[in-house]
């Protein structure tokens, strides 16, 4: 257990002689009942089995952050990152920082922030490892870094920025209430650092002494409807209409008339251009997620429509022909890559198993068992369908056994495909949180994955009239969707106050030259499919123009979506949580400063060489020592 100093001051302490029942979202502040089994168990701090003595121990607790007394002097920082040891590139707690107005009615608020261990942890249920828990001992949301096999998507859901994903250690890790102190009755250490008493800890709803408000919004604080976070502010000054960040991202907060409330808004820079920024899109973090998504969803839609074959004479062909079976090929090394990229995307790639985890909550969870049914499928429907090449005398049973994988793959094709859609709706990234990312999604699959089976069918067999038309006729509806989707996205984006309009302004003008050509080659494409279709053509320099037509169309396409999307996370400072001074840093050689906050990116998959030289440098006993701390991280 913590040990408590002999000297510790009073405002180190807690203090909360009485509590409300109810939280302002209506929730209750006790975790648990008195009765329930649950109560008077240890956490096990550092292996001691105690049990602490706070009588407020099954209450949710929370922050208070008063911004009129912060004066950004970072101990709050400081402090916590002493504690837990964080490396500079990490930190739990951060302050940013808004401003507006002008000399001389300049005015800045100071926002200090970590986890705020949220009534309804949007983090605990998109973890697909489980390596979250909301306690009943203070209601504390703490996160298990051992557990953790990085696939980040904690840090896509919060909407406050407070799992960490660590770029060098390849895990995620975050705020954890310093429970040990609160067993001792000591509250957290950034709040005990604070200079200005600008931050407090204790129930809440318990407004500290010397307070006047217990706020749950700040200009610059996201919405609170997503989580119910458990933290509340005081801000009496009077603001400006205004408040602007000082980050990179191009987002502002305004103050409607006869309100209090800010609302998120796009910053329009002065000055600022159209520009292509081909590094930056196509060189982002999540390529790996592209290469999946794109080869993913080609593959599935190829597959489901030559299954439909069985029931649509026009599609018949690819079952028939001499295409099949090279096809079938194709989609399983077209799909062994996907995965393999979206694995090694991952900063743990060997604990990829731990992603089945979280089946009754997480979306990538469901995402992965659905996919892995859908791969199932595919392999089992292939191999069978080379075995009834052959002539063995079981042709029925084979032909059995291929609808057996078939029905798998198209279930696995349903469930993955659905969740594979569903994982983006992240109330916190309000640019994906659109139906746009379905119309997206299927289109990719019904343009890419008929060109495949048009591309297999031109090489290896010969393109019927009924077929070509039936390919471009799926083509056309797929571009169209897209188009209509985009469409709608860009009318919903420019009508709404959240950073979804940011993203938007962002992709129009840090991207603006991808984006129109992507719109423009969109076009183009719909354009050629209809002139093919309604002139007969099949010819294979037709179809290649449309295949690197297309293709290029959706990879700018999904890198947009990737790059230019804007959570709703707290304000940085000019250098501190800046995405632009991470990306400057990394490139002129600042990152190598460890002072300076920032770290390299690298991967942490066991490299087959270092496995090799393991094996061959090693006694036996040493060899499987040391493969075991390899696959167990």
């Amino acid at each position: 257990m913590f040990e408590i100093r002999d000297n510790e001051p009073e405002y180190a302490l807690l203090n909360d002689p009485s509590c409300k029942e109810l939280n302002v979202y209506g929730d209750a502040i006790e975790t648990v009942a008195e009765n329930n089994l649950l109560r008077d168990k240890s956490l096990n701090i550092n292996n001691d089995g105690a049990i602490g003595e706070n009588p407020n121990r099954y209450k949710q607790h929370g922050f208070f952050f008063n911004a009129d007394n912060c004066i950004a002097c970072h101990a709050c920082e400081a402090a916590c990152s002493e504690k837990n040891d964080n490396p500079a590139h990490i930190s739990f707690r951060s302050v940013g920082f808004v401003e507006g107005g002008t000399y001389p009615a300049y005015q800045r608020i100071n926002i200090s922030m970590a986890c705020n261990h949220c009534d309804d942890p949007v983090c605990l249920k998109g973890c697909p490892t489980r390596a979250y828990t909301k306690y009943a001992e203070y209601g504390a949301v703490l996160q298990d870094p051992d557990i953790c096999f990085g696939c980040g998507y904690c840090t896509w859901v919060c909407p406050y920025n407070a799992p960490q994903l660590d770029p060098v250690k390849g895990q995620v890790s975050k705020c954890n209430m310093c429970v040990d102190r609160l067993e001792v009755g000591l509250k957290p250490a950034c709040v005990s650092a604070c200079l200005g008493n600008a931050l407090d800890f204790g129930v809440v709803e318990n407004i500290p002494e010397n307070r006047t408000q217990a706020k749950t919004e700040i200009p610059g604080f996201p919405r609170t409807d997503i989580t119910h976070p458990n933290i509340r502010f005081q801000q009496t000054r009077t603001t400006q209409r205004d408040m602007s960040r000082v980050d990179q991202s191009p987002v502002k907060y305004h103050r409607e008339e006869n309100s209090e409330n800010f609302k998120p808004v796009a910053d329009a820079k002065p000055g600022v251009k159209r520009e292509w920024n081909w590094k930056k899109l196509l060189g982002s973090h999540e390529n790996a997620h592209i290469a999946f998504t794109l080869s993913a969803q080609t593959v599935i839609a190829a597959f489901l429509i030559m299954l439909s074959g069985y029931v649509f004479e026009p599609a018949a062909a690819l079952l028939r022909g001499s295409a099949m079976l090279p096809g079938l090929l194709v989609m399983i090394v077209l799909m062994s890559f996907g995965l393999f990229k979206l694995n090694m995307h991952l900063g743990k790639p060997h604990r990829f198993y731990r992603g089945f985890y979280n089946l009754r909550h997480s979306p990538v969870s469901r995402e992965i068992a659905g996919v892995s049914a859908f791969y199932t499928g595919l392999l089992g429907y292939g191999l069978f369908a080379l075995l009834a090449v052959f002539d063995t005398g079981y042709t029925n049973y084979i032909q059995i056994v291929q609808i057996f994988f078939a029905a798998i793959g198209v279930l696995g094709a349903g469930f993955g495909g659905y969740f594979m859609y569903k994982l983006y709706r992240i109330e916190a990234r309000p640019f994906w949180n659109h139906m746009n990312t379905a119309t997206s999604f299927c289109a990719t699959g019904l343009v890419l994955g008929s060109l495949l089976l048009a591309a297999l069918v031109l090489v290896f067999s010969s393109m019927t009239m009924h077929l070509n038309e039936f390919l471009l006729t799926v083509i056309g509806f797929g571009l169209f969707v897209e188009i209509v989707g985009l469409i709608s996205h860009a009318r919903s984006l420019k009508s709404v106050s959240s950073e979804g309009a940011a993203s938007y302004y962002l992709q129009t003008t840090r991207y603006g030259n991808a984006y129109w050509l992507r719109n423009g080659l969109l076009m183009l494409a719909l354009l050629l499919t209809a002139t093919m279709l309604f002139t007969g053509e099949n010819s294979a320099i037709a179809y290649g123009l449309l295949v690197v037509i297309t293709l290029v169309t959706n990879v700018i396409g999904r890198a947009l979506f990737y790059v230019v999307v804007i959570p709703t996370t707290m304000p940085g400072a000019f250098f501190w949580k800046n995405d632009g001074f991470v990306e400057h840093a990394r490139e002129v050689g600042l990152a190598d400063m460890p002072q300076m906050g920032v770290a390299y990116e690298k991967h942490h998959a066991f490299e087959f060489g270092e496995l090799l030289e393991t094996i061959r440098t090693t006694t036996m006993k040493q060899k499987f020592t040391q493969l075991r701390s390899i696959f167990t991280g």
